[in-house]
């Protein structure tokens, strides 16, 4: 089964600048239908019909609270709706992009930033794949890739810190136990661990903030979007089959060992 015969989810794909939007429009451009899912369902719709004008391929987009069961309950079963009336291909990938960051030291954050930040990271990847995984078990087929980071490995820098750390690690765990898990289904479950990348993100960030981040990075720049959108369509396509319960470090060679 060919791209063009498949739909590909994403969760946070609404940003301007962000990796979710990057990545929508390359699953579109290789062919792929694309559903996005962002907490901005009117968003979500606008930037569906923009990718299906541009790109021609089935786009639908809705409303989606990663970290509330009933809401990604309601959005699988509008996603399962548009594959039953023909409107969408079958679900062939999903990408749990969205995510939020936690900067600010640890002593000055509470239980309720951390619920938070663990809520939308690590519990939205598992409501999401949870509620996707079933008909990508029923086709044989199917590629989940999570959205971890480099300070899951090694620490958060100002833009994370000690919960967005923390539920990024969770993450790595997570994907490496459910690949092993459904490895005989024919879904392979990967994640990919970014390090510092030109995103909305970084809006506000200082020249000597940004010149010292460069400086960390061997290949002395941030990754676009683009790059990090290149390497999760990769493993949601046909080459990575044989790829599953991986880690897929793109950081420029700043986490060289």
């Amino acid at each position: 089964m060919s791209s063009t015969q498949r739909t590909a989810i994403l969760t946070g794909a609404t940003s301007d600048r962000g990796i979710g939007l990057a990545t929508a429009r390359r699953f579109a451009r290789e062919g792929w239908g694309v559903v996005v899912l962002d907490l901005d369902g009117e968003k979500s719709a606008k930037v569906a019909q923009d990718i299906a004008n541009e790109f021609n391929v089935p786009a639908f987009g809705h409303q989606i609270d990663v970290a509330d069961e009933a809401s990604v309950s309601a959005a699988e079963k509008a996603v399962a709706a548009e594959v039953a009336t023909g409107h969408l291909p079958q679900v062939g990938a999903v990408a749990n992009i969205a995510g939020i960051t936690s900067p600010v030291p640890f002593l000055e954050t509470d239980l309720a930033l951390w619920n938070k930040v663990m809520a939308v990271n690590a519990t939205g990847t598992y409501l999401v794949t949870k509620a996707f995984l079933p008909a990508m078990i029923e086709a044989g087929w199917g590629r989940i890739v999570n959205m971890s980071s480099v300070s899951a490995q090694r620490g958060g820098g100002v833009f994370g810190r000690v919960p967005y750390s923390s539920a990024k690690a969770a993450i790595l765990g997570f994907t490496k136990a459910l690949a092993r898990e459904v490895a005989p289904t024919g879904v392979t479950v990967n994640a990919i661990t970014p390090g510092a990348v030109d995103t909305n993100i970084r809006v506000g960030s200082t020249d000597e903030q940004e010149a010292a981040i460069a400086r960390d990075i061997p290949v002395g720049r941030t990754a676009t979007t683009e790059e990090i959108a290149a390497v999760i369509t990769w493993l949601s396509s046909e080459d990575a089959s044989y790829l599953t319960g991986t880690t897929v470090d793109i950081n420029g060679g700043s986490h060289i060992h």
